[in-house]
C-alpha cells in the first residue's frame, strides 16, 4: 500500500489549476525548483511520470490525471473532517453517548434533543437506557460521555473521576387505585397511608427512597408487592393491589383511568436528577453545550420542580 503525501498532491492540482510550474510555485509560496523536484519524487513514487514537455511549458500526464481525479475525492473529504472538526471544537457538532435511566428519557433527554435539533443540528445525542447504578458504570467504562441518573446513586463530590451537576427536583406523587377511599383526599398527608399495602422494588436505590420518604413521615411501609418497572407498578395499582410511591416523570397518562396519581404537597418527597461526565471532560464544548440543553429542557417542565 503507497504511503501518499499530501503536500505532492497539492502541488499536483495547483499545476493543473495555473497551467505553469512557476504560477503554481508562486500560488503555494514555493521556488519553481522546489516544485519540480517534489513533482520528479512523485512521478518515482507512482512509478510513471506526472508531467512531459509540451512547447515551452509542461502539461499533465494521464496518470497525473487518474490520480489526480482521486485526490480531489481526498481534498474535499478532509474538507468536510475539517468543517466537522471546527464544529466539534466549537460545540456544534459531534457524537455524544448518553447513559439515562428510564424515567428520564421522554421527559429530559427527549426534550434536550429536540432543542439541540434547533440550536445545534450537527450534534447526534446517542441514548443509552441503564439502571441507576449502572448508568455511573458505563460512564466510568468510557461507555458513554454523559451520565444521567440519580443523585443518590451518584460518586462522592470528592471522587475525582466524576463531575456531577444537578439538573431537576422530581416531586414524588402517591398512586392508588382510583376508587380508594382517599383518592379524592384534598391535603393528603402521606402517613395517612402507613397501613396500605405498599408496592416498590426488592433491592436498588427505589427502595432506598421510598423506605426513606416513609420514615421521615413516620412509619414503615409494608411491603405487599415487590416490582421496579413502571408499567408493571402502575397496572398493580390500577389491579386494588396496592400504593405505591411514584416519580411525576413516570406517570403515564394513559393509566389517567385507573390510577389516582396525587401530590403530597405537606411531605414534598422528592428524589434528584443529576448529570455527570467524566472529569476532566467538564469543559468539552461539545458536553457542556449537550449540558446546557439538558438544564434547558429540565426548566421547560414544570411538572418536575418545587418552588
Amino acid at each position: 500500500m503507497k504511503e501518499w503525501d499530501l503536500r505532492k498532491l497539492q502541488i499536483l492540482r495547483a499545476l493543473h489549476d495555473t497551467g505553469t510550474v512557476t504560477a503554481a510555485a508562486a500560488a503555494l509560496r514555493m521556488t519553481p525548483s522546489a516544485v519540480s523536484q517534489q513533482l520528479a519524487a512523485l512521478s518515482k513514487q507512482i512509478g510513471a511520470p506526472v508531467i512531459e514537455a509540451r512547447g515551452r511549458g509542461v502539461r499533465l500526464t494521464g496518470a497525473a490525471h487518474v490520480l489526480l481525479r482521486h485526490a480531489e475525492v481526498v481534498f474535499a473529504q478532509l474538507e468536510r473532517a475539517g468543517a466537522e472538526l471546527d464544529g466539534y471544537a466549537r460545540g456544534d457538532a459531534g457524537l455524544v453517548r448518553i447513559g439515562t435511566i428510564a424515567t428520564a428519557i421522554s421527559r429530559l433527554v427527549v426534550p434536550a434533543v429536540e432543542l439541540l435539533r434547533t440550536s445545534a443540528p450537527g450534534i447526534t445525542l446517542s441514548v443509552r437506557e441503564a439502571e441507576a447504578a449502572e448508568v455511573y458504570e458505563d460512564l466510568a467504562a468510557g461507555e458513554v460521555d454523559l451520565a444521567v441518573s440519580l443523585a443518590v446513586d451518584a460518586p462522592s463530590a470528592r471522587d475525582p473521576r466524576f463531575v456531577v451537576s444537578p439538573l431537576l427536583t422530581d416531586p414524588l406523587d402517591v398512586a392508588l387505585p382510583a376508587g380508594h377511599p382517599l383518592a379524592g383526599v384534598p391535603g393528603l398527608r402521606l402517613a395517612r397511608l402507613a397501613e396500605e399495602p405498599w408496592i416498590f422494588g426488592s433491592r436498588g436505590p427505589w427502595r432506598e427512597i421510598t423506605l426513606a420518604a416513609c420514615a421521615d413521615a413516620g412509619f414503615v411501609p409494608e411491603q405487599a408487592h415487590a416490582a421496579a418497572d413502571w408499567p408493571a407498578i402502575f397496572s398493580l395499582v390500577a389491579a386494588g393491589m396496592g400504593i405505591a410511591l411514584v416519580p411525576r416523570m413516570a406517570f403515564s397518562g394513559g393509566l389517567r383511568s385507573s390510577v389516582a396519581v396525587r401530590p403530597l404537597d405537606a411531605d414534598r418527597p422528592r428524589r434528584r436528577i443529576v448529570g455527570a461526565v467524566r472529569g476532566g471532560a467538564e469543559d468539552a464544548p461539545l458536553l457542556r453545550r449537550t449540558m446546557a440543553a439538558l438544564r434547558q429542557a429540565a426548566e421547560l417542565d414544570p411538572t418536575v420542580k418545587f418552588n
